[in-house]
């Protein structure tokens, strides 16, 4: 077949990530003191743009929006933002933020954290390939000052982390790392609360590890050291022996663990020297987040008549408007196209702006409503009632996609009776009851797991083996292993180093 040049037309559809798009999703994941700051940043760029201060004078002010959930035929009512020269209607499941994110952002699935977010810049091609930063990661160049480990590896994730989902699972597993670099909590449960196969998590968590620093992201000492070794290529059957026998390594008996490894003395001090030499908190390589006076995003009341008020915390809500005075007066004078342009752009960008603004506020509503309702039981009764929820259940629920959910419940705060909780403490993973009738959220379990061991008496403190027995009886089935997870990752000593201490007096 003889080749030649030829055209050809081809006709397709494509969803391109207009400027406007990537603003709209970006506001939805930012936390309040973010989202101020990014406002105030928008305002000093564009001239049309005004922060209106609240007058103290108004009352009944209206930046606050309700929704009665106790009321399940009133619709979520919202009126977030004072706006000029525009309405913005939003909330609707056809809104720009509704829409499949998968599809929308590709590879470019929703990560934590503003500031690796504004050293990011998506680059949409006319392939419609997506592309972030254009260039290796450089914490220098992207970020002052002195940055977090959770920053740090957020911005990695998103230079790194492959599929969306990828991105969902990276998001949460990113959220469980602690200050010195170790997961703390199982795959099972970011599983359940992304509701995918944990093999899927496993594979995605395979690859996290591979971010700096290296060790971070494991489960465990010797997991953290294993992973050290590999990078430097030291890891092999020998190393292996001795990483499963660190005890003998904290006892210093090196002719043990010589004997566990099958090497000599000579060998074993060189090993055990190659040990020594490595980070066992590679996190701590990282400044810690700064503490931050939690501020609520929305508030949960009680009604005197039953059910419960859902508001958002006007404080929280930028107040931005128009000055199409301004805009008149300067547009009228404009003698040049290039300065009407200008001056169109502005406009546009900052009524742009504000329906922004109003459907982030409209969606959070949106979404801590259907927490409420999912969750009422937690909120009349407790901890001990919380119920397992996905983020698929909400997501169905408001006829969003789950990348929506998940953004919205990022860095999003909910005031409750009971205290004030952040939004992703309400999804849970399940554990089935003994018949298997029913399930459990994790929370709840954990909570009765602490009540159990703070009610036992100093001369007989309950052993995980027990404490399962009873779980039992009120129809949790639970393995003894999981016990011993959520025990230690509430900070509990096991049952014998319990009883000592209280015998001491020392809890």
């Amino acid at each position: 077949m003889a080749l030649s040049p030829k055209l050809e037309l081809r006709q397709g559809q494509a969803l391109v990530m207009t400027p406007q798009l990537q603003q709209a999703i970006k506001l939805l994941q930012l936390s309040n003191l973010e989202l101020a700051e990014y406002v105030e940043s928008e305002v000093e760029q564009n001239p049309l743009l005004e922060q209106d201060e609240p007058r103290e004078e108004r009352e009944g002010d209206p930046v606050q929006a309700a929704s009665d959930t106790g009321d399940q035929s009133s619709d979520t009512n919202v009126s977030s933002l004072e706006m000029s020269e525009m309405s913005a209607e939003s909330g609707t499941s056809d809104s720009p933020l509704d829409m499949d994110m998968n599809e929308a952002l590709g590879s470019d699935e929703p990560v934590a954290g503003q500031q690796s977010l504004e050293s990011e810049r998506l680059i949409r091609s006319s392939s419609g390939r997506s592309d972030l930063g254009g260039g290796n990661f450089d914490v220098d160049q992207s970020l002052s000052g002195e940055i977090s480990l959770k920053d740090h590896l957020t911005a990695q994730l998103g230079e790194n982390a492959g599929s969306p989902i990828d991105r969902i699972i990276g998001v949460h597993l990113v959220d469980m790392v602690n200050e010195a670099g170790y997961l703390t909590a199982g795959t099972d449960a970011v599983a359940d609360i992304v509701g995918c196969e944990p093999e899927q998590v496993e594979a995605t968590l395979k690859k996290l590890q591979g971010f700096d620093p290296v060790g971070v992201f494991a489960r465990s000492l010797a997991e953290c050291l294993s992973l050290q070794l590999k990078d430097r290529n030291r890891f092999d059957p020998v190393m292996e022996a001795l990483l499963d026998n660190l005890d003998l390594l904290a006892q210093n008996d090196a002719r043990a663990l010589a004997k566990a490894c099958g090497v000599g003395a000579e060998d074993i001090a060189e090993m055990i020297a190659e040990i020594k030499a490595l980070n066992p908190k590679p996190g701590f390589a990282f400044g810690s987040e700064a503490a931050q006076t939690v501020v609520p995003d929305v508030y949960i009341l009680a009604r005197p008549t039953g059910g419960w008020m859902v508001e958002l915390n006007s404080d929280t809500l930028p107040r931005v408007l128009v000055n199409t005075r301004y805009y008149s007066r300067i547009n009228t004078k404009s003698r040049s196209d290039t300065d009407r342009a200008y001056l169109s752009e502005k406009l546009n960008s900052a009524n742009w702006l504000i329906k922004s603004l109003d459907q982030r506020a409209n969606t959070i509503l949106k979404v801590a409503t259907e927490i409420v309702v999912q969750q009422e039981e937690f909120l009349t009764h407790g901890v001990q009632r919380l119920r397992p929820m996905v983020l698929r259940d909400i997501a169905t629920a408001i006829e969003m996609h789950e990348s929506t959910v998940s953004r919205v419940t990022a860095n999003k705060y909910l005031s409750t009776t009971r205290g004030i909780y952040p939004m992703k403490y309400f999804f849970t993973s399940a554990i089935a009851s003994a018949d298997g009738s029913t399930v459990h959220s994790a929370e709840s379990v954990r909570s009765k797991i602490k009540t159990m061991i703070d009610d036992e008496p100093p001369n007989a403190t309950l052993s995980d083996e027990k404490i399962v027995e009873i779980l039992r009886r009120v129809d949790i089935k639970i393995a003894r292993r999981t016990v011993a997870k959520y025990r230690d990752t509430m900070r509990i000593l096991p049952s014998a180093d319990r009883r000592r201490a209280k015998k001491n007096g020392l809890i």
